[in-house]
């Protein structure tokens, strides 16, 4: 079911309860005074003036769109093909910029396939996903499915939540008191933030994967790595020889800049972020990314960045001479231009 249909259907239930409620208790209502149904009236417009919400109870009504679809896979009358856990979500997701690559599966009648964990973290797994038409080798991807309401692990957040606000008070209050609810939609202002970074920065010409598409907590993105599944290594796992050390520092300032350019900040920028595939840096792990004019701290954001790279590649044999990282600093807050 679509998420219009499923709010269509909760809106009629709605209507035809307070029918019923109006048809069986006239006398009730003629007997409220009329302080009654004054506050009765204040409390029901109390927020008369906002459009109607999107999100209700504990899950976002996304995320409730997106699990109900899953467990209608699940419980399918028909075996999915090929041993398949579900029907391809590309129908329900919002997609990632264009041009899309070639080997991005849009095919409605694909399925995709858990091939099980690549990474655990602490807000966020990764799996390795093969999506395809049955019968065909596929295509394999990363799915990062965030955590949400069932987790309380979001314990670095608040730095990088400033200069972004929801619209809705009632939602920044929950966010702020860390309700389920507010647990919730942080897991999907991560997805959403991280999704839009990736797409602006692919379009860009930044090293980062393709991201192929958003459908709730879930991302789909480019898996880099070997056709066996094998992913790609971490900086942090690699032992590169002098020249190739200094070409990956090159590659590592070239993103900082690129980033700083369009006035953002890694945020958690570190060797255990980057990828080395098949000698080029990629970045990752873009939830946190920092707007450094919104935000406050958008200096120090850059300045930790630049400490936390440099620290491993002085600790590789790199010297300061050939990181100058005051320099490179001073470099990125001027092409941010909040210098």
């Amino acid at each position: 079911m679509r998420q219009h249909d499923s709010e269509d259907l909760f809106d009629e239930r709605r209507h035809a309860r307070f029918e019923n409620d109006e048809h069986d208790r006239p006398a009730r209502r003629r007997a409220r005074t009329g302080d009654e149904a004054g506050e009765r009236f204040s409390r029901r417009a109390r927020f008369d003036d906002e459009p109607e919400p999107t999100r209700r109870g504990r899950l976002t009504e996304g995320e409730r769109v997106r699990l109900a679809k899953l467990r209608d896979d699940a419980y399918t009358e028909n075996q999915l093909p090929d041993g398949a856990d579900r029907w391809s979500t590309w129908d329900d997701a919002e997609h990632g910029p264009l041009p899309r690559p070639d080997w991005v599966v849009t095919e409605l009648a694909a399925v995709d396939t858990d091939l099980g964990v690549l990474k655990t973290g602490k807000e966020a797994d990764v799996h390795l996903l093969r999506r395809g038409l049955p019968g065909a080798p596929g295509t394999l991807l990363a799915a990062k499915r965030y955590r949400s309401d069932e987790h309380k692990l979001f314990h670095r957040d608040a730095g990088y939540l400033e200069g972004r606000r929801m619209r809705r008070s009632r939602e920044m209050r929950a966010m702020t008191q860390r309700t389920a609810f507010g647990r919730n939609l942080i897991a999907e202002q991560w997805a959403v933030a991280e999704f839009a970074a990736l797409s602006r920065l692919w379009t860009l010409g930044a090293p980062v994967p393709y991201p192929v598409q958003r459908n709730g907590t879930e991302l789909l993105l480019e898996f880099l790595g070997e056709d066996d599944g094998t992913a790609a290594p971490r900086l942090a796992q690699v032992r590169p020889e002098p020249d190739e050390l200094a070409g990956l520092w090159s590659q590592a300032t070239a993103a900082l800049e690129l980033l700083a350019s369009e006035g953002l900040a890694h945020g958690d920028l570190s060797a255990y972020n980057l990828l080395v595939h098949r000698g080029r840096l990629v970045v990752i792990d873009l939830p946190q990314v920092v707007d450094v004019v919104a935000n406050p701290g958008g200096v120090e954001f850059l300045a930790r960045d630049v400490r936390n790279l440099a620290g491993w590649f002085h600790g590789r044999g790199l010297g300061e001479h050939v990181t100058r990282t005051d320099e490179l600093l001073a470099e990125l807050v001027s092409a941010a231009g909040i210098g």
